[in-house]
């Protein structure tokens, strides 16, 4: 199981000036960004943490330069350029506390995804969630606060501390589950039916 580790812990290495202070994870999402002089380009993530990302491109910036990008899954994201090669480049990632611990999840999601197996990896894509904060109703009622790391037509993953047992009938919202799977950071949840993007319009 892949975790992100805090920085005072994590593998460090030098990347020019900079120095890496989260470890980083192979992906393979489509995204498509601008650069400084407003030309967009096609991109794909291919290894990225919550502090950089590496994008194959054919676009050229310059090392410096500021980028905007929108990564699938991931949502925008904005930083400078670390270093060009020759199928693209590395950039920062400039970021809160909050949205690079919202990255850190969804980058471990992404990373554990096979090992996780869910149902709703291979039957539906997954979407971004833009309302992270919501909870969770147990079947007597108690709520349990949790964040939305990753959703889909038929389920979600959540990070909550609590971790009700496989089986528990569930409430997300108004969509009615089970819980399918434990993980290091929370639950797997899947909905007792296929969803529709407009039942989903609270957290997208």
């Amino acid at each position: 199981m892949y975790s992100f580790q805090p920085a005072g812990a994590a593998v460090r290495a030098k990347q020019g000036s900079e120095q890496r202070s989260f470890q980083r994870v192979s992906v393979n999402l489509q995204g498509r960004l601008m650069l400084a002089n407003y030309d967009e380009f096609d991109c794909i993530a291919v290894d990225m943490s919550p502090g950089d990302v590496s994008l194959n491109c054919t676009g050229r910036p310059l090392t410096g330069e500021r980028i905007v990008a929108y990564i699938d899954h991931l949502g925008r994201i904005e930083g400078k350029v670390l270093k060009v090669g020759d199928r693209g480049f590395t950039m920062t990632i400039n970021a809160t506390d909050r949205k690079r611990e919202k990255l850190a999840a969804q980058l471990t999601w992404i990373a554990n995804k096979h090992e996780l197996g869910l149902p709703e990896d291979r039957r539906h894509d997954r979407l971004t969630p833009r309302n992270t904060v919501t909870q969770i109703t147990m079947p007597d009622g108690t709520l349990l606060p949790c964040r939305l790391m990753d959703l889909s037509l038929s389920g979600a993953a959540v990070d909550s501390e609590v971790r009700p047992p496989i089986g528990t009938a569930v409430r997300l919202g108004n969509m009615q589950g089970r819980i399918v799977r434990h993980f290091m950071e929370g639950v797997a949840i899947e909905f007792n039916s296929v969803q529709s993007r407009e039942t989903l319009t609270e957290f997208l």
